[in-house]
């Protein structure tokens, strides 16, 4: 199988994330150092259908390892989602003699992949997102930068809310998982923490913990709000209204995807990049790269994808003990 590999394509799909660079530059050298050529596919599957791709060498990834983003770049693709897109892309594939893919994102990334690998192209798999929010994995590329970023931030805020004696509501991203709220209100030592998972989000109760806090002379308190529970600004105009506390919200956003990557996002994603290329030697295909138990391991893809994540329920207990 492994003389059968001659050219392999890497494409960065979704959401960019903190890493991606790190496992796109451990692709190209790895594959190049088993005598293989390696093509950049631009802008994720909608680069791929727009044929918008080049021939990559050990320099193009050069000083690339320390930046955030894809030098891919990325894009959401609809098109890829119809059985008409994913045909066409198994032809392109075919058309640049793509042997094997390598597809970096989440679950609707991996589901693009999944079609390929039934149409002939063999793919493979690694988890890039900031959300944590892939089932097979205990690891994804991205999230340790941006749980970092998110800290330091909401450290800041904190600041500001202790100088004002203010409540502050600080929105964090995840879409509907709520890993990055809970990381985040257990290092920055919360108040309060919103999740969509554990939908006791009652506004009454958060009020009468602010107002006896204020009486035991607490002079600021700090919320951490998942993206998937949202309404920020509405919860601060209520808990200002309901408390007289000045109450402030602050959404992170979009700043948690950028940055240079930390080291466990550097290390962890370049070993995942080379582990891809080694799987498709191997003759693997439909398969995504995962970290479980300390060891790197691979799944197949419809297996991954059944999968279900939750959060961690003793992580969260305590989280509410320590905001006591």
């Amino acid at each position: 199988m492994a003389k059968e590999i001659r050219t392999i394509g890497v494409l960065t799909s979704g959401g960019d994330a903190p890493g991606m660079n790190a496992a796109i530059r451990a692709v190209v050298r790895t594959a190049l150092g088993n005598g293989l050529k390696v093509r950049g596919i631009r802008r994720g599957y909608s680069g791929l259908l727009n044929e918008d791709i080049i021939d990559m060498s050990a320099r193009d990834v050069s000083d690339t390892i320390q930046r955030g983003g894809t030098i891919l770049q990325t894009a959401r693709c609809q098109e890829m989602c119809t059985e008409e897109g994913q045909q066409r892309a198994a032809a392109i594939c075919k058309k640049y003699e793509i042997d094997g893919l390598i597809v970096i994102g989440g679950d609707g990334s991996f589901k693009g992949a999944r079609a390929l690998s039934n149409l002939g192209v063999n793919t493979i798999g690694l988890p890039g997102t900031i959300d944590l929010d892939i089932a097979c994995t205990e690891y994804t590329i991205g999230f340790d930068t941006a749980v970092n970023t998110a800290m330091e931030a909401i450290d800041k805020v904190r600041d500001t809310s202790t100088s004002h004696e203010r409540c502050s509501i600080v929105e964090v991203m995840g879409r509907d998982a709520g890993y990055l709220a809970l990381w985040c209100g257990i290092a920055n030592g919360a108040e309060r923490i919103l999740l969509p998972e554990e939908h006791d989000y009652n506004a009454e109760k958060i009020i009468e913990d602010i107002k006896l806090n204020r009486k035991r002379g607490k002079k600021h308190y700090i919320i951490i709000n998942a993206e998937g529970v949202g309404n920020s600004v509405g919860l601060a105009k209520e808990i200002e209204e309901a408390t007289g506390m000045e109450t402030r919200a602050t959404i992170l956003g979009h700043m948690q995807r950028g940055g240079s990557p930390t080291a466990k996002d550097r290390v962890y994603a370049s070993i995942m990049g080379a582990k891809a290329v080694d799987l498709l030697l191997e003759g693997k295909t439909n398969r995504v790269v995962g970290y479980k138990h300390g060891e790197y391991v691979d799944f197949d893809i419809d297996e991954a994808l059944e999968m279900e994540k939750g959060i961690p329920q003793y992580q969260y207990d305590i989280a509410k003990e320590l905001s006591l």
